[in-house]
């Protein structure tokens, strides 16, 4: 327990990408761009989901709380990876470790939830459009969000509890940018099978049985636009779904690539590199992806801005 309480004491040093000094330049430019596009792009959808009437659908509803996810996972991470990158102290304090911990958590199996949630409303608005308002009610959609945030919270108190319960015996170098639960179960100086195993399910739980959701919906979803005789009907279609299919396999492709693959077989920067996909790329193409090949985003955002929408 000396050991344990060494690292309570003393924290952790998060290596990140500390043994390539030119990366780490490069990646402050482009992760503090990044961020900064995040904040702007995610905070204008939650402002035009909010004020603007024609965009009180549940469509919005969950495409706001998607972005206040991204907002607060971003937040939680990248503000301290940006002084690690742009700074040779790469220490973090237990507690802010511990921090950062329940925020990927949380708030990533939270989104892994919501997409989900996303692709049955596609498919209602696709394959049941006379039926959309009466299915997708006001009371419904409160309920599957409520269901998203507190399964991420749920599964955050057990997995962070049995991560931070084993003994780390002086272990503070983290091979990793933040912490995350793979890389710090792989600090621990005891046998962590019955972790990786209750990681795994989680992993099951939260990744594979989403994504299969997801794809039962598309595939519906594919069905119904092929049965659709006007051409422009079905390019109508495909625009309103691809955007989601396509932030769905970013997110789901890198995640599912970090959580599910043995950690032995792959090296220790791949795992680094998927991890920015997640945490910094999925976070700005939603709201990019949204408002670029939405029309109705893009009035509102004229409307807020006092431009003509033409």
């Amino acid at each position: 327990m000396g050991g344990a309480n060494d690292s309570l004491l003393s924290g952790f040093l998060l290596l990140g990408f500390s043994d390539q000094p030119q990366l780490e330049r490069a990646l402050f430019g482009v992760v503090l761009l990044l961020y900064l596009m995040t904040l702007l792009g995610n905070s204008a959808i939650i402002l035009v989901s909010f004020l603007d009437p024609k965009l009180h659908t549940s469509m919005y509803f969950f495409l706001s709380h998607l972005s206040f996810l991204d907002l607060c996972f971003t937040t939680g991470i990248l503000p301290q990876l940006l002084v690690h990158l742009g700074g040779s102290d790469k220490s973090i304090s237990y507690g802010g470790c511990v921090a950062q911990l329940c925020v990927s958590l949380a708030l990533g199996s939270t989104e892994c939830v919501l997409l989900a949630v996303m692709s049955y409303d596609r498919y209602v608005a696709v394959c049941r459009p006379l039926h959309y308002t009466l299915l997708m009610h006001p009371r419904l959609c409160h309920s599957l969000v409520a269901t998203a945030w507190l399964s991420g919270v749920a599964t955050t108190l057990v997995q962070s509890t049995l991560t931070l319960r084993l003994p780390f015996c002086g272990h503070r170098h983290v091979d990793h940018f933040f912490c995350e639960v793979p890389v710090l179960i792989k600090l621990a100086c005891v046998d962590t099978s019955f972790n990786e195993a209750e990681l795994f399910v989680a992993s099951v739980l939260f990744l594979v049985l989403p994504l299969s959701l997801i794809l039962v919906s598309y595939g519906h979803i594919a069905q119904a636009v092929l049965r659709i005789r006007s051409a422009a009907g079905r390019r109508k279609a495909f625009g309103t779904c691809s955007s989601h299919l396509l932030v769905v396999t970013i997110f789901y492709g890198t995640i599912i690539f970090m959580y599910l693959q043995p950690a032995r077989s792959r090296s220790k920067d791949q795992g680094k590199f998927v991890s920015l996909f997640y945490t910094v790329v999925t976070p700005v193409l939603n709201p990019l992806i949204y408002t670029l090949r939405n029309q109705e985003v893009k009035m509102a955002l004229r409307k807020l801005w006092g431009r003509p929408y033409d």
